[in-house]
């Protein structure tokens, strides 16, 4: 079926509809910017029983919630066909997931990470896939492939229940590869990783063309958040792999990538995006619902707008308070924005640190507000503390508003900012107190750069700019040939069976007990 401009399902994961932030507002943005556009929504989840916390206008004709956790949301088959797979299936299930994880532990073995992926994919539309996974066979693949002599894995001994922990992980990083979308229209990831699943599938069976967009950088978001988890080496070992590798696949595959900064293009290809694939469009914002603040709040004030997330470092943005305070006793820090839910413990540790800093008398948690140009006017300077961002909407929400701001120099903030602003290193809390004091104390120089920066937003970023260039873009990729399909027309769902040379296949070895909680024996 050929492809329409005016059909579009946009892929996201824990973002639009179901929480607030810099890309759900881009992505309401978009839907509601083309009411002549019928958009589906697929949203990975946590659960699949998160509420919709947006209103979805008239022209969002399905929505879908699909569940990374909890029972698995494969195809309604029969119970029989959603059991493991048995002899020769079984046995090709094998020889893909061992290519599989070699493409990942062992890059060097030259196992095509994206030939393996497809016939997962295959399985997992079958509803086999979760089943299989979580076999012993798949079980004792994953040791050996650890546990090869080559491998730095090995030095870490790693056990079965960090087997364990990995495939239940994998095996829920894989299950959107279930999910079907429209065949009629284009697929629109909103960002990297595992949102591309459906899309490169329905690219590879169906020929659906596979548009990306990119906020923050994915991966490097994953390289920072595993940081923090308490997995094994050997665990985040597999699943950096897994994530470094989809990644990659997404940037090579998708027919376009449009990126909404230059900062996030030079990632995108030095991760193998083809050049000439890619093309930016800055988000933008409507200046007319983002007027000018005016006066400045009578109270010296620094004003935060987003929601409470590590990756906002509002630790950094605390201390830098904290000594900015010691100058200038009746400076206040008015924090706006909800805490989603998971990041409670986060909210917690802010305050103990605001106690221990013995500015809590100071700090303000506002919560969300509904009049989003008021947090910005509540501000005499307003802040951005992120270690990564992409194009942020608080921050040229804020230069709308006509607010000088001071910002970390993360993703696209320079090139939002340009002179308009002040901008720093992120987590260095004497840089950003030392910018933020030199504000504070000059009136006229905070005038002058709000003023520059509303205009800089009306000249460069507005909101009918970047809704009509992807208004452009999907008639596009619609107008482009659909591609032929390469799986059999009489068995849709069933993967191509492979050409083999000598040597092609991953290699064999005798089955090794397992032993709870330790190595192979």
């Amino acid at each position: 079926m050929p492809s329409s401009g005016s059909h579009v399902t946009m892929l996201t994961e824990g973002t639009y509809p179901h929480v607030h932030g810099g890309v759900s507002t881009w992505c309401d943005q978009l839907v509601r910017g083309m009411p002549e556009v019928d958009f589906e929504i697929l949203a990975l989840t946590g659960s699949g029983r998160e509420p919709v916390t947006w209103d979805l206008p008239s022209n969002v004709t399905r929505h879908t919630a699909f569940p990374l956790w909890g029972p698995s949301r494969g195809p309604a088959a029969p119970v029989r066909a959603r059991r493991a797979p048995r002899g020769r299936d079984h046995r090709r299930f094998l020889d893909t997931y061992e290519r599989l994880l070699l493409s990942l532990l062992d890059p060097g073995t030259g196992y095509d990470f994206g030939a393996s992926l497809y016939e997962l994919a295959a399985l997992a539309r079958r509803g086999r896939l979760t089943a299989a996974l979580r076999s012993e066979a798949a079980l004792r693949s994953l040791m050996w492939t650890w546990s090869m002599p080559h491998l730095p894995t090995r030095a870490a001994r790693p056990t079965v229940h960090d087997a364990l922990t990995a495939t239940d992980l994998l095996e829920h990083a894989l299950r959107p590869l279930a999910a079907r979308i429209s065949t009629g229209g284009v697929a629109h990831a909103v960002s990297s990783g595992l949102a591309t699943l459906p899309a490169l599938a329905a690219q590879h069976f169906e020929g659906v063309p596979f548009l990306l967009t990119e906020h923050g950088i994915y991966l490097r978001e994953r390289y920072l958040g595993y940081r923090t988890e308490t997995q094994p080496w050997p665990v985040k070992a597999l699943m950096l792999a897994f994530y470094r590798e989809l990644n990659t696949l997404g940037y090579r595959k998708a027919d376009l990538i449009t990126p909404c900064n230059q900062y996030n293009r030079r990632w995108e290809e030095r991760g193998g995006a083809p050049a000439d694939r890619i093309r930016t469009v800055y988000n933008g914002v409507d200046p007319a619902l983002f007027p000018e603040a005016g006066p400045e709040p009578a109270t010296p004030t620094l004003s935060w707008c987003g929601r409470v997330d590590p990756i906002k470092d509002l630790e950094t943005l605390i201390r830098a308070y904290a000594i900015c305070r010691a100058e200038l006793p009746a400076l206040r820090l008015r924090l706006f924005g909800p805490v989603p839910a998971g990041n409670e413990d986060y909210r917690t540790r802010l305050e103990k640190l605001a106690a221990e800093l013995g500015v809590t008398d100071g700090v303000s948690f506002e919560g969300r507000v509904s009049d989003v140009p008021s947090a910005y006017a509540a501000g005499s300077v307003v802040v951005l503390s992120s270690i990564s961002e992409g194009f942020p909407f608080s921050l040229i929400e804020a230069m709308s508003c006509g607010r000088a701001t001071v910002s970390t120099d993360v993703g696209g903030v320079r090139e939002a900012v340009g002179d308009t602003g002040l901008v720093v290193p992120p987590r260095e809390p004497a840089v950003l107190a030392a910018a933020l004091s030199a504000l504070l104390g000059d009136g006229a120089r905070r005038a002058e750069l709000g003023r520059l920066a509303r205009q800089r937003v009306v000249d460069r970023f507005t909101l009918n700019r970047s809704v009509d260039g992807f208004r452009r873009i999907y008639r596009e990729l619609a107008d482009e040939r659909p591609r032929a399909r390469v799986d059999r027309p009489d068995r849709p769902d069933r993967p191509v069976p492979r050409t083999r040379t000598a040597g092609t296949s991953a290699p064999r070895r005798t089955p090794a007990a397992l032993v709870a909680g330790g190595t192979p024996a």
